[in-house]
């Protein structure tokens, strides 16, 4: 399974107007857009730094979401809106 903090990103400016228009909730806007996230890695603990570093220098943004959990599913914390 997996945490995820949902307070980790700022949530792009267009799927705030999504929910805003469309009515959609956080829920959804998790299922169907992944809320703007658009490549999740998952890495060892202690390569996670190293790992941050190469994909900066490369020009990417990162963003430290969550961590991988005993069982099954996804559990959120923090908030999108």
């Amino acid at each position: 399974g997996a945490q995820v903090d949902l307070s980790a990103w700022e949530l792009p400016p267009v799927f705030k107007w999504l929910t805003k228009t469309a009515g959609m909730e956080q829920a959804e806007l998790l299922k169907t857009f992944n809320a703007g996230i658009g490549m999740v890695l998952a890495v060892s603990a202690d390569r996670a730094d190293a790992i941050t570093e190469l994909l900066q220098a490369e020009g990417e943004t990162v963003f430290r979401i969550g961590q991988v959990a005993d069982g099954a599913g996804v559990s959120y914390t923090g908030a999108l809106l």
